[in-house]
């Protein structure tokens, strides 16, 4: 054998033998930390209209968390026990088609896994890791037996609000780093970014590779106090007409309860939204999928921020 045809063999067995990156398919949810759950409760089912397929407990019978569904493969997860100074953000996840090759693949790249995939507690595969600011991402691949398959097509009311979890957002303190981890590990794909003025860039949009849900940076120079984060750490619902949106959200009752003025706005990126604030004050953010024109918003050139500036 030649030495030319040697290392194209050797070449062709590290190809066969290198782990593939599998589908990371789009946003499966958001985890938050809720202080009083039976009023986020409210907010998210009398307000914005969503219905609850079931929960989970501790081993005392209390309530560990439960699940508000948005349609048949997103939810919002929310956690009881919110401590006083502490960040709401309890993990962003996103939904594949393998979550084990995942997880070998993460392994091959050299990054901290567990040594298997677990079944959760209803039923689906998943696994957790740490992005580079510290967020715990977690992958869930939805198993046929599994709790989110076996309410198919169930607990949707037509009062919800949106049919579907666009991005969610959340704090970046180094775009290098975050970059690195979502676009080169990951697979991620930039689509857009923006920025307030021109001395320093804020917000980075990263769309799944194998979706078109996405991951909004929300990058700062000073980290805010954990407790001042929810207008940061968000999540975003697409709504067909922003107007309509807002009628549904003012005639309901919950809407006698709630002291934050509803205002729609066009944004930055030249799509028109209103924010709403849950009881521990995580923005939730109706949008509009396109923009006001149908041409895309230009790109921002602003450099990214500079720590303490």
């Amino acid at each position: 054998m030649t030495l030319k045809l040697a290392a194209f063999c050797l070449s062709l067995t590290a190809l066969a033998g290198a782990a593939e990156r599998p589908k990371i398919l789009g946003v499966s949810h958001i985890a938050l930390l809720v202080s009083d759950v039976e009023k986020s409760r409210a907010f998210y089912k009398d307000f914005l209209g969503y219905a609850e397929p079931f929960d989970l407990k501790n081993k005392d019978g209390s309530l560990n968390l439960t699940f508000i569904k948005i349609n048949d493969d997103q939810f919002i997860e929310l956690f009881t026990g919110l401590k006083p100074n502490q960040d709401r953000l309890h993990q962003v996840a996103f939904y594949v088609d393998d979550a084990e090759a995942l997880r070998a693949y993460l392994a091959s790249k050299g990054v901290k896994v567990p040594e298997r995939v677990p079944k959760g507690r209803i039923g689906n595969s998943n696994f957790s890791i740490k992005d580079p600011d510290g967020h715990t991402v977690e992958f869930v691949q939805y198993e046929p037996d599994g709790w989110t398959r076996r309410e198919k097509g169930k607990f949707l009311p037509p009062t919800g609000i949106s049919p579907r979890l666009r991005h969610i957002g959340f704090l970046v303190g180094d775009l290098a780093a975050a970059q690195k981890f979502y676009a080169d590990l990951l697979g991620f794909r930039e689509t857009w970014r923006g920025s307030r003025d021109e001395k320093a860039l804020s917000w980075v949009n990263m769309k799944v590779p194998d979706g078109d849900d996405y991951v909004e940076f929300m990058l700062y120079s000073k980290l805010p106090a954990p407790d001042a984060r929810g207008t940061q750490n968000h999540m975003s619902l697409d709504v067909a007409g922003i107007e309509k949106a807002k009628a549904a959200i003012e005639s309901r009752p919950y809407r006698q309860t709630y002291t934050r003025p509803i205002e729609v706005r066009t944004g930055i990126n030249r799509k028109r939204q209103l924010n709403l604030y849950d009881p521990d004050g995580t923005r939730t953010e109706l949008m509009e999928p396109d923009t006001v024109d149908g041409k895309p918003a230009p790109n921002s050139a602003a450099p990214p921020p500079l720590p303490g500036q």
